[in-house]
């Protein structure tokens, strides 16, 4: 049987041809990547994927979507497409078609992953057990969970980056009127997110009334804003880069430890995503745990969740391809 998956968002569309061999494990035969931007659906990504010779009919497919998926009808967040599981199964002939959150592909990719595709951020209660978290910072903000039911694990979406930022404080709120005279409503997304993080670095200029140096301003048209801040501020090459990036670390703490304890994530807690990778330098010094543990009286609660970052992009892809083997 051969499994089409895809991990789809904002930036870019990921797309692998798998083939369940006999002892039911997952072989990777092909896997391309589209920028989402330049294509008007996912249909028309589909279509130049399936040009390329390929010898086994292709039975099922599942993708991941950067948006919540109702009725299995996703209309993308930071894309203007609108995704139906049934109107691709019949255009391109498929078997069995499922969409699911992008998010809780990652979930049921994360079972997948041996020790070494993760980074320990905090080794948690020796005993460590219960429902899990996934948090993943990239064009937007992801978050999804695995429900522990006694026996296995449950994976399960949700759009909790889209819930109200809270400031807490002088400084986070100058940020939290600023954007909301912007956008209205100010969700974490806004800010633990590549978009995100050039807006924090845009509100600390502005806030501190520092000028952008010119290196840096050829460094964000080069490979992008996001990017670039990031990398001065892992170099220290400028202060108010890295002021930017510390404060994005804060936040995102905070955030993973507030999906964390709405869910009870004794189980353990992921971070994935393109950001938590790139900057695992400045997820490991500290400022990050001492964030993401400070929730007053449930502070050993969150000492004893282990915490992680996933290091293997594919991820998502992964999750999705075995979401339509067990099918």
């Amino acid at each position: 049987m051969q499994i089409l998956a895809g991990d789809i968002g904002g930036t870019n569309t990921r797309l692998a041809l798998y083939r369940v061999s006999c002892a039911a494990a997952l072989e990777l035969i092909t896997e391309q990547t589209y920028a989402s931007q330049t294509h008007e659906s996912i249909e028309t990504i589909l279509q130049h994927f399936l040009r390329q010779p390929i010898a086994e009919p292709i039975e099922r497919i599942c993708l991941g979507l950067a948006g919540p998926v109702i009725d299995q009808i996703c209309d993308t967040t930071n894309l203007p497409w609108r995704v139906s599981a049934t109107e691709i199964k019949l255009r391109f002939g498929f078997e069995d078609s499922w969409l699911l959150n992008d998010l809780e592909a990652n979930a049921w990719g994360v079972e997948m992953l041996p020790e070494a595709d993760l980074f320990t951020l905090n080794p948690g209660a020796a005993d460590a057990a219960g429902n899990r978290s996934i948090i993943a910072a990239g064009t937007g903000l992801g978050e999804a969970g695995l429900y522990w039911d006694g026996q296995a694990y449950r994976p399960f979406p949700s759009e909790g980056g889209h819930a109200d930022f809270s400031p807490a404080d002088k400084l986070e709120f100058t940020l939290f009127e600023a954007l909301s005279d912007r956008y209205g409503h100010v969700s974490w997304e806004r800010l633990v997110s590549g978009p995100g993080l050039e807006t924090l670095h845009a509100f600390l200029r502005g806030y501190h009334g520092i000028d952008t140096p010119a290196w840096l301003r050829q460094e964000m048209n080069r490979i992008g804003a996001a990017a670039a801040v990031a990398n001065a501020g892992l170099e220290q090459r400028d202060p108010l880069c890295r002021e930017t990036l510390e404060l994005f670390v804060r936040l995102y703490a905070r955030e993973a430890g507030n999906h964390a304890l709405k869910i009870m994530a004794t189980g353990g807690v992921y971070l994935g995503g393109g950001i938590a990778p790139r900057i695992l330098p400045a997820l490991r010094d500290g400022a990050f745990m001492s964030n993401f543990l400070a929730k007053g009286r449930m502070r050993h609660i969150m000492q004893a969740m282990p915490v992680s970052v996933i290091l293997n992009d594919k991820t998502a892809l992964i999750g999705a391809a075995h979401y339509a083997r067990l099918q």
